[in-house]
């Protein structure tokens, strides 16, 4: 290294980014991943099963326009029970 002057060319500012985006990348996974096995965002109902995910998947349908406002309604007084006679 005859000539170094302290600069550290183009492949030294290449690295120093892909470490950068790396190392961002590895914290903002960490925080996720222990968000998701602390349970963290969870509001205590199991939308994977049961009425909760029924409910969820309406509630996308509305959303998506694929229902209407009137349909909605009815389907969920009638997953919540009130439909019943």
């Amino acid at each position: 290294m005859m000539y170094w002057d302290g600069n550290m060319g183009g492949w030294g500012y290449v690295l120093m980014v892909i470490s950068f985006v790396v190392f961002w990348g590895a914290v903002i996974a960490a925080v996720v991943l222990l968000a998701r096995a602390t349970g963290a965002g969870s509001r205590g109902r199991d939308l994977t099963s049961g009425a909760g995910y029924a409910e969820n998947v309406l509630a996308e349908r509305f959303a998506r326009g694929e229902i209407d406002e009137v349909e909605y309604t009815a389907r969920l007084d009638v997953l919540r029970g009130g439909g019943r006679k």
